[in-house]
């Protein structure tokens, strides 16, 4: 009865119009069930059968193996499984080779996860029915550009990378939107990464005048540099990206470093009836289980939708927006969520809040 109540109530708050409900409807969901991806495939399948059950809808488990080898049988299994729209998708390889059958089926595809920009591009070139719930890869780097500008246009501030490729393309990309602005780091650097110390690199920092550190590095060596500035008792303040929200390893974050990521869905208030629903039926909210919620909600909606216009689910996930436990989810006309989720968060006593909520970034 809570999970019913709750899924009812989120709806009915947010819907923006109000057309009788269609039956369900029948949702792939693509996800690995074992492996090392076997706790994230569950989280996935366990979001989706949650809200499923709610509508009538039937949710049809389809194995990822994440390796290309297996695409041919993953693309077999979903054309099989009579399904009007499939979600979850891991891995790009996974989604890469079932594209081209579902778009000849007419068949969309919401991935939580991959967040390749040449598959979007493709996707839209050759038509393929790929929505995306997962950030694109340019929307983590143009959110972190926007932070800094807004925050600390006038502050003397470094660029460092840890020297792995994601570091280093997401600081590179950083630094080449801020110099098209205009704006020039008075320090770059790359550091040497999972070291025990970084202290050599605090005083580099220290020398060059810079007090506001953008890295792209990893949330362990954050902490490292974090406690030796602190130590140094050099000033500065430290914002990372969305690798920065993670579990502590051997050193713990220090209060104040700030993070450009996404906020815990599982505590905003348009989760909170759900959440409330998950727990009290033992599923906890973590990872990708609220997505799976609702991306199988908003597919619903768009079914409701699709009813209404006598057009296909397909057709129908191009409008919205649709109230969901993520917030109202609309694409844009490349089929990426429209609008940004991340945020500028700042760690403070053990889990990261809006930097609106701790004071304004300094």
């Amino acid at each position: 009865m809570l999970k019913s109540i709750g899924t009812s109530l989120l709806v009915a708050a947010l819907t923006l119009t109000s057309p009788a409900f269609a039956a369900g409807l029948k949702i792939a969901v693509v996800a690995p069930a074992d492996g090392p991806f076997a706790a994230l495939g569950k989280q996935i399948t366990d979001g989706a059968a949650f809200q499923a059950a709610d509508r009538g809808s039937e949710i049809v488990p389809i194995a990822e193996s994440c390796d290309p080898a297996g695409g041919e049988a993953l693309t077999k299994a979903l054309l099989a499984s009579g399904a009007e729209a499939a979600i979850g998708f891991l891995c790009t390889e996974s989604l890469e080779a079932a594209l081209p059958a579902l778009a000849e089926a007419g068949i969309a595809a919401i991935t939580l996860s991959v967040r390749s920009d040449i598959l979007m591009e493709d996707a839209i070139k050759k038509k393929w029915p790929l929505f995306r719930l997962a950030p694109s890869g340019k929307a983590e780097a143009a959110a972190i550009t926007d932070a800094i500008v807004t925050n600390w246009r006038d502050k003397p501030l470094a660029l460092i990378d840890d020297g792995t490729i994601h570091s280093r393309e997401l600081v590179e990309s950083v630094r080449n939107a801020l110099a098209e602005i205009g704006l020039t780091p008075v320090f770059t650097d790359t550091y040497r990464p999972a070291q025990e110390q970084q202290v050599s690199l605090v005083r580099r920092l220290a020398k060059s005048g810079a007090t506001h550190v953008f890295t792209g590095g990893d949330r362990n060596d954050t902490a490292v540099i974090a406690r030796d500035a602190k130590a140094e008792n050099v000033p500065i303040t430290l914002l990372g990206g969305d690798t920065l929200n993670a579990a502590d390893l051997d050193v713990p974050l220090e209060n104040g470093v700030l993070a450009v990521t996404i906020p815990d869905a599982a505590r905003s208030s348009e989760a909170a009836p759900v959440v409330t629903a998950m727990r009290a039926a033992g599923i906890e909210p973590d990872g990708y289980v609220l997505p799976a919620f609702a991306a199988v909600s908003l597919l619903e909606q768009a079914k409701d939708q699709a009813e209404k216009d006598d057009k296909a689910v397909l057709d129908a996930l191009s409008k919205g927006p649709y109230a969901t436990a993520l917030g109202p989810v609309r694409f844009d006309i490349t089929h990426e969520r429209a609008g940004s989720p991340y945020t500028l968060m700042q760690w403070r006593d053990g889990r990261f809040a809006a930097a609106t909520e701790t004071g304004k970034a300094e």
